[in-house]
């Protein structure tokens, strides 16, 4: 094969992804930390399920054309730093060869490298020995074959072979890898859909190893995402999706101004278009004026309108009552948007100044889209984004990216962190002033946390047992213990000082409130000059979190 298209670059796009969705759970098990909520294979499953989704619903010869829909399909979809890494690789492929019909293999394994830069350009400080590491070499040994070598197939199986080779390579880089015996997840990850596309390539068939599809993938996500809320809450009841071909006998397109008039047609609005199709999702009380604006611009080449209080009447969440969200509001000039598990924590986060509380920052990242939606809800001029959790940070950039308002990033990666920042909000304050004092804020204050093991490791010098809890102290493993309060107390103990004024003891749903008086009396009385608070935080998979400040 010399030369590839957008058809058979789309199979090969569905291969990769079904690779990965049956071999999510493995890549999660190579989390290095051994926490209930490693989900490096979660998150890049559901962001290449996104890009595949996109991918099948715009299948054209042009291969230039169906990178871009794999593109903007992982761009919104994306979860998590491993999610985000990975619609930056393809974003970056998809840029190289935009205005291809089809490709060769020089063409090919330049696209792979075009992603790699791409990729790179993204992370801040990118680290060696993770998914970049395994992206970059494999690309490298695919621009060096193509040079001696016209197939297609041969370019793939180099990128393969070369992958392999890097994965294996990455506990060399990461010394946390080699102790703990695994290599990293990420780039284990990508090498499941780099494999699927080898396998689409040669025409052979992967091994079965579950009879999840793309679309229950899909379902099943949307399924969560309507538990945050109650059927009468829903205010415009149609999720309306259109896609239109732009034509030139038409109006003139332009994006922001479509956008600007689709905006009052209802909520959770996203446009997102090139010079040939504009693609629209909204939540609207009139589903036929949303397609007659799109007919104004070209033809309208896919129509999808679901009546979403039909859909919720039957969901409901674990507990069997239905959830809330906010309703929409009018225009506000400034509001925080955050992120949280828990019931206790996000209503502790609203009370102190919180507008939106995303759901999300365990075992469900929030995705790109998610955050874009939520800000698009909240309804405000210029917004402030905590995510509260390292995994969530580059999906929050991403997010930001894309809003049409004046919206930056606070960088929190813990609860404590974001609960600080939001103290330290002023409404008076520009956007970089505030990003700028409420990182300051956060940096002065340190968190601890109890959680339990998922498997036999060892860490640190520190030997781990499978179900024992485990103490960390800002993030490092201090302990690991069968008995749950003698590792908060370990947790206490790293963090708390003489200059520690202020101790938040944050329970969750597998700690009792007696449990966190028994913490709060070991604090008291050997620090007796800090105040000590205690929330019930409701938060799954952690006992215990606790801020010092």
């Amino acid at each position: 094969m010399k030369s590839l298209d957008g058809i058979k670059f789309a199979e090969m796009v569905q291969m990769g992804a079904h690779n990965l969705s049956q071999n999510a759970n493995f890549v999660d098990s190579l989390n290095v930390f051994p926490v209930p909520d490693g989900d490096t294979g979660t998150n890049m499953n559901l962001s290449m399920t996104s890009g595949a989704k996109e991918t099948e619903s715009n299948v054209g010869m042009h291969i230039g054309k169906t990178a871009q829909s794999l593109s903007k399909g992982l761009l919104m979809g994306a979860r998590g730093n491993s999610g985000v890494i990975l619609s930056q690789l393809f974003r970056g492929f998809g840029k190289a060869i935009e205005k291809d019909s089809e490709i060769d293999a020089i063409q090919f394994a330049n696209a792979f490298q075009a992603g790699v830069d791409t990729a790179y350009k993204a992370v801040m400080k990118p680290v060696e020995g993770t998914i970049l590491t395994v992206a970059r070499e494999a690309a490298a040994k695919a621009v060096e074959v193509a040079q001696e070598e016209d197939s297609i197939i041969a370019v793939m199986e180099a990128v393969v072979s070369e992958g392999k080779n890097s994965l294996d390579r990455t506990p060399d880089l990461l010394p946390v890898l080699k102790e703990v015996g695994v290599v990293d997840s990420g780039g284990q990850g990508l090498l499941f859909v780099y494999e699927g596309f080898l396998a689409s390539l040669k025409g052979e068939a992967l091994p079965a190893k579950n009879d999840a599809s793309l679309d229950d993938l899909i379902n099943a996500e949307h399924h969560r995402a309507q538990d945050f809320m109650s059927t009468e809450d829903i205010v415009f009841g149609y999720c309306t999706e259109i896609m239109v071909r732009l034509e030139q006998d038409k109006e003139t397109f332009d994006e922001a101004k479509f956008r600007e008039e689709l905006n009052v047609m209802g909520d959770s609005l996203l446009v997102v278009s090139d010079e040939e199709i504009a693609k629209v999702h909204i939540h609207s009380e009139t589903p036929g004026a949303v397609l007659a604006a799109g007919q104004k611009y070209g033809s309208l080449i896919k129509i999808k309108v679901d009546n979403m209080r039909e859909q919720h009447s039957s969901i409901v969440n674990d507990s069997g009552t239905p959830a809330t969200a906010p309703k929409k509001s009018e225009k506000h000039p400034y509001a925080v948007v955050t992120i949280a598990m828990g019931e206790g924590i996000s209503e502790l986060l609203r009370s102190i100044g919180a507008s939106y509380v995303i759901e999300g920052g365990q075992t469900m990242n929030p995705s790109t889209e998610d955050i874009v939606k939520a800000v698009r809800d909240v309804n405000a001029e210029r917004v402030l984004i905590l995510p509260n959790n390292k995994n969530i940070v580059m999906a929050a950039e991403q997010a930001v990216e894309l809003l049409d308002i004046e919206a930056a990033v606070v960088p929190t990666k813990t609860i404590p962190q974001g609960m600080a920042a939001i103290l330290a909000f002023n409404p008076e304050s520009s956007v970089s002033e505030n990003k700028e004092g409420m990182t300051e804020a956060f940096s002065h204050v340190k968190t601890g946390q109890v959680t339990f093991a998922v498997r036999d490791t060892t860490i640190d010098g520190v030997e781990i047992h499978k179900d024992d809890y485990m103490a960390l102290a800002e993030g490092k493993i201090i302990l690991s213990t069968p008995k749950m309060l003698e590792a908060a107390e370990k947790v206490v103990t790293a963090l708390v000082d003489e200059n520690s004024e202020i101790i938040t003891i944050l329970y969750g749903e597998d700690a009792t409130e007696e449990q966190a008086n028994e913490l709060s009396t070991f604090i008291e009385e050997r620090y007796p000059d800090a105040e000590v608070e205690i929330v019930e935080g409701k938060q799954s998979l952690y006992p215990f979190i606790l801020s010092v400040e």
